[in-house]
């Protein structure tokens, strides 16, 4: 029979134990969570994140169902860029390809690099809202003084027909805001 010092001491043991393990397996969840997020709205279309497609996949055009795209774009204080669409909004037929094109310009006299986050709202399209081609892939540099077109390329997928959720939705606002990226990361 055990006596009552090591009773005690094998219960401070593996309590330690269970704490360690407990802490370690919060530690790796912090650390998966931010992809694990990731992936959750690039699958579900959470908070407004739009789909991805390649080139190559086909869609059934919506014959006689539209909706109109409106597009805003934004640039965090400091960022020196001149960032606009050229045109505010567009009328699109559900499951049609179209492109819009944003307008950047760098206003500064030295280089600029900067990465577009983006959203989607009413943010229940956003499962809807599939982009095929777009700047906000990557980061975008831009000269002293230089000024580019960036296209999107996209369509809203006809499966937004069906979607209880979406029965009332007239307009999508496509929103981009253009953060500066310094050594490889945006500011914090």
């Amino acid at each position: 029979m055990a006596t009552a010092p090591q009773t005690l001491a094998h219960r401070n043991r593996r309590t330690m134990r269970i704490a360690l393990l407990v802490a370690i397996g919060s530690l790796s969840m912090g650390f998966a969570s931010v992809p694990l997020y990731r992936i959750f709205c690039e699958q579900t279309g959470f908070g407004g994140t739009t789909q991805r497609a390649d080139a190559a996949t086909k869609v059934k055009v919506a014959t006689g169902h539209t909706l109109s795209i409106r597009f805003d774009s934004n640039v965090t204080p400091g960022m020196p860029w001149k960032f606009y669409p050229e045109h505010r909004t567009d009328t699109v037929t559900v499951g049609a390809r179209d492109m819009a094109i944003f307008v950047a310009k760098n206003m500064s006299d030295k280089p600029v690099t900067g990465t577009a986050a983006f959203n989607v709202t009413p943010t229940q399209a956003g499962a809807y809202f599939t982009k095929i081609q777009c700047f906000c892939f990557t980061e975008q540099t831009l000269q002293p003084g230089q000024e580019v077109r960036m296209p999107v390329l996209y369509y809203v997928d006809p499966k937004i027909l069906d979607d209880p959720d979406n029965k009332d939705t007239q307009q999508i606002t496509l929103s981009y805001t253009f953060y500066p990226v310094e050594n490889g990361k945006k500011p914090s």
